[in-house]
């Protein structure tokens, strides 16, 4: 069968409402005004992600629950606006949603609305099986339909991805998907070791490469058994917001894991395209585009230390 798909991405469509407040925690108060006034707009991990392989250039398809609801056409209208092909299965439940506090350095907090989902929401076994074996790569996000996905996917012989996001390593709703996946992505911010939950992914699961990104100190690499220091990048404007940061760093990995570069090299880009992602407000969509990527990345790279002994 014909790979007209360069990634597909299941799950991590939604709308997410941009909150901009004073500081970060938000001390208690009866009200406060927002100035820079309050958004809704598509664009959850999933959406994120697709528009940044997109703008990388690569062939994307988004799999995904969306509601009947303006939501949904919030989503529906993304896609279509960036040419990136979505199949939506109706969500009797509604279209994810979640509120996003802001805080003047870019930090966020998320709150989530767990009630947009059913316990016995499942993505169509055949539906899933179809798009896979037309696609090279598979990004999973880490909602529960996804978890009943990677079976079928494992069985199409297709290579997996996935983002465990702020995982502390114990919590073990998120071990499903770490052991799947050929590639593993992980925020560092709530692991106490980060090498040692690195290592036990890989040996326990089948991970070529694990990424723990680690905001302004850069990220840490493991691949071929050796733990490498990814330096940050410098960012090209004033950090804003690190929504979506995250995202940015797997879709660039991802385009050069495709391309069939090293983990490290791959980890340039996504360090690059992270940093770029940091200069955007999360009220607009600006990926990184092909063009400027390799430009930065063809610019002098400090030196990738190894880790240990």
């Amino acid at each position: 069968m014909s790979r007209d798909t360069d990634v597909l991405v299941l799950g991590g469509a939604g709308v997410d409402t941009i909150v901009h407040v004073p500081q970060l925690p938000l001390p208690y108060a009866d009200s406060y005004q927002i100035h820079d006034g309050i958004r809704t707009r598509a664009g959850q991990t999933g959406d994120f992600l697709s528009l940044g392989l997109t703008a990388l250039g690569l062939r994307t398809h988004h799999l995904d629950f969306l509601g009947d609801d303006p939501e949904g056409d919030l989503v529906r209208a993304l896609h279509r606006d960036h040419g990136i092909a979505l199949t939506a299965i109706p969500q009797p439940a509604g279209t994810k949603r979640a509120v996003n506090l802001v805080g003047p350095d870019g930090r966020r907090l998320s709150l989530y609305d767990s009630s947009r989902a059913r316990p016995d929401d499942r993505l169509p076994e055949a539906t899933v099986r179809d798009l896979a074996a037309r696609s090279r790569h598979v990004h999973v996000s880490i909602t529960q339909p996804c978890v009943h996905a990677l079976p079928v996917l494992r069985g199409t012989g297709v290579t997996i991805s996935t983002d465990l996001h702020d995982w502390d390593g114990e919590n073990p709703y998120h071990e499903p998907f770490a052991l799947a996946a050929d590639i593993v992505f992980v925020s560092a911010a709530r692991l106490t070791d980060v090498e040692g939950t690195l290592r036990r992914i890989t040996e326990r699961g089948r991970a070529r490469a694990v990424v723990a990104t680690a905001g302004a100190e850069g990220a840490h690499l493991l691949a071929d058994g050796e733990l490498s220091h990814v330096p940050p990048v410098t960012p090209p404007a004033p950090v804003v917001d690190s929504n979506g940061a995250g995202d940015a760093f797997a879709a660039a990995f991802l385009f050069g894991f495709l391309r069939g570069e090293p983990p490290r090299r791959c980890a340039r880009y996504g360090a690059i395209a992270g940093a770029h992602a940091c200069t955007v407000p999360s009220t607009r969509v600006d990926a990184i585009a092909r063009e400027d990527l390799l430009r930065r990345a063809a610019e002098p790279d400090p030196s990738v230390t190894v880790a240990g002994p």
